[in-house]
């Protein structure tokens, strides 16, 4: 780095230049830090014949014309005009103006005859040889990067002042090809159809389209011209990171505890921060911030958390902040993983089973846990944090009771050891033992139904290596009366999908083809027997309970066919003793959810059909009365619904004749 810095001296010591330096680093990776804290100071303390020199710094992030690059620097180099602002900014230990600051000086005062007083100097307004300008952010201006280069090239060129220009030129390359791609896309469409290129099979359009973008707004070569005839060398700026990660971390040496910690594990934040794949120190610096606040939690509210897990907190608030903040992933990557033990499911059957669908997490796992060694290694309330902003403590503190009670796998039922950690950790002297306690919680129901067919997948794959004494034929056997008794008890499962891809099924997808097929028979009277238990806490709202009743179907049954899983009779018996205005609140709620959600309360229309033949029945020949008037006109929606499905509202001949 040294070698660097003094490569970037000479070329301000050379007595004549007519070309500009440039740069060039990655984004985040301390070049403008770089250039504050290592050149600036340095050609700052430097002289050219007894004059010292002069740094104009100015980011061009931002600037959409270059007027206001002008203005940047007529205001960088007027304050250094006006004795009283240098005399306050030397007692202050200011070095620039900073940005709000110069939007609420009085413009008049930069543009007058005088500077409080003092007659500008125009030897120093002119002079120019003692002067380093640096142009900072090249590639996030607004205006286009050739008209910026030729603007400097009238510093350079003409008045010789040394220039140097900080970019990254590979941003710099993606911007200068994917500027304006709408209008370019379309005129190039427009050029080959009047050349009669557009309809030509000789290749494929995408690249016949490319090609003419490239021929006719070729800026990259422009760039190219005019970077040679402007820049006369290129440095890359390729910082030794363990010594400037040590240099982020004395921010911290008033937080005894963390920093003592931090210093530590300087070797894990360095290779995971290199594991990351980017030179991103804006992103550490970001992640290490975000770390302060999760020691801070967990030390005053967990203290005896082990050292093991700290660890592996910090490798993955890194780790996890580098995926989603460098564009690595989309930020919703990790959003379905409840926790560890899912994270681990998912780990295990990527592995154990090739399960090629979870490959990206399998990927991070591998790379950011590189011979790290940890039975936890997914914090929900950390990826949370990370990717919204939000601290959860109700997320954090199921996390940490979960560690707290279970990170070591001993405690762990056998049937979650084999869906959470692989299953060569189980030695093999346990092994038999830990089968037979997973079979016995099947053969007697105490698990989960999607938990035991996600464990068939496991037994039908040892079943075949030959690691366990039981065939396919019996292992279904035991897993079918397992299934039947599990269902009892067990809760309906409603992401059947994401559950079963968390293992892979397509080595052995005929043994799990009849597994499934039972499995989803007993989730779906699961989910009947769900139905009927809302509806009867629902229905039993009419007639005392009429807004806890309308908040429930709004909130859970618009979607649903509620009426399937309630008996008619009684409804109607519970519609009859309701007052007037809400049987016609009720008709619009039917009328509403029948226009917006046909297709899902279908299955209902067996019951709707016959709650209408008891409503006509009971309103046939009776006095008309208000509350007959409702009913008849309850009984009348209802036959527009069934009309929707085309089902026939008069009874059968046969129908006719048993009544």
């Amino acid at each position: 780095m040294e070698d660097l810095v003094e490569s970037i001296l000479d070329y301000v010591r050379s007595d004549y230049t007519d070309y500009a330096i440039m740069i060039n680093g990655e984004w985040g990776s301390g070049k403008t830090h770089f250039w504050n804290n290592k050149i600036k100071k340095k050609i700052e303390s430097m002289q050219l014949n007894g004059k010292n020199y002069t740094t104009v710094y100015m980011s061009l992030y931002g600037i959409s014309n270059l007027e206001e690059i002008s203005k940047k620097i007529f205001i960088e180099t007027t304050q250094l005009m006006d004795k009283n602002l240098r005399r306050f900014m030397n007692a202050n230990g200011q070095t620039t103006i900073p940005e709000y600051a110069k939007t609420g000086l009085d413009m008049a005062n930069f543009f007058g005859v005088t500077q409080n007083g003092d007659k500008i100097d125009y030897g120093d307004f002119f002079s120019t040889d003692d002067k380093v300008l640096c142009f900072d952010d090249l590639e996030r201006a607004n205006v286009d990067v050739i008209d910026i280069l030729g603007y400097i090239n009238n510093f350079v060129e003409h008045d010789h002042i040394k220039t140097i220009i900080i970019c990254n030129e590979k941003e710099l390359s993606t911007k200068l090809k994917s500027s304006n791609l709408e209008m370019k896309t379309f005129i190039a469409t427009y050029l080959l159809d009047r050349q009669g290129e557009l309809n030509k099979a000789d290749k494929p359009m995408v690249e016949k389209i490319q090609d003419k973008i490239e021929h006719v707004f070729d800026k990259a070569n422009d760039y190219e011209r005019i970077k040679e005839k402007l820049i006369g060398e290129t440095f890359e700026y390729a910082p030794k990171f363990d010594y400037i990660i040590n240099g982020i971390l004395m921010r911290y040496e008033n937080e005894q505890e963390l920093i003592r910690f931090y210093r530590e594990n300087t070797k894990l934040i360095i290779s995971t921060f290199e594991r990351s794949g980017t030179r991103n120190l804006r992103i550490l610096k970001h992640a290490l911030n975000d770390f302060k606040k999760i020691f801070d939690m967990v030390n005053r509210n967990y203290p005896n958390t082990s050292h093991r897990i700290m660890q592996t907190m910090l490798i993955f608030t890194i780790a996890i902040s580098f995926e989603i903040k460098a564009g690595k992933v989309t930020k919703n990557k990790f959003l379905n993983i409840r926790d560890n033990e899912e994270y681990k499911s998912i780990l295990v059957s990527s592995r154990v089973l090739m399960d090629n669908k979870q490959f990206y997490i399998r990927e991070f796992d591998s790379n950011y846990y590189y011979n790290f060694k940890a039975d936890y290694r997914f914090f929900k309330f950390i990826e949370y944090y990370v990717r919204t902003r939000i601290f959860d403590m109700r997320l954090f503190k199921e996390d940490m009771e979960v560690i707290r009670n279970t990170v070591d796998t001993e405690n762990l039922p056998p049937y979650k050891r084999l869906l959470t950690e692989e299953y060569w950790k189980i030695s093999d002297d346990e092994f038999d033992s830990v089968i037979e306690d997973i079979l016995g919680d099947v053969k007697e129901g105490n698990l989960e139904l999607i938990d035991i067919v996600k464990i068939y997948a496991y037994f039908s794959y040892f079943s075949r290596r030959g690691l366990i004494k039981y065939d396919i034929k019996t292992l279904k056997g035991v897993f079918f009366n397992g299934m039947n008794i599990a269902s009892l008890n067990s809760d309906y499962c409603e992401n059947v999908e994401e559950e079963i891809s968390k293992i892979a099924i397509e080595e052995f997808a005929e043994d799990m083809e009849e597994v499934l097929k039972h499995f989803n028979g007993l989730n779906n009277q699961l989910l009947d027997r769900r139905y009927k238990d809302l509806a009867e806490n629902l229905f039993k709202c009419i007639p005392m309970k009429m807004e806890l009743f309308y908040d429930q179907f709004d909130k859970k049954c618009m979607q649903i066919p509620i009426l399937k899983y309630y008996d008619p009779y009684q409804l109607f018996q519970r519609l009859s003793c309701a007052s007037n205005e809400d049987i016609v609140l009720i008709r619009e709620k039917l009328i509403n959810r029948a226009n917006r959600y046909p297709k899902q309360i279908e299955p209902e229309m067996k019951n709707i059909k016959t709650l209408k033949q008891i409503l006509d029945d009971y309103v046939k020949d009776k006095e008309t009365t208000i509350k007959m008037v409702m009913l008849r006109e309850f009984s009348k929606d209802l036959g527009y619904i069934l009309s929707k499905y085309k089902i026939t509202l008069l009874p059968k001949k046969e129908e006719k004749s048993e009544t």
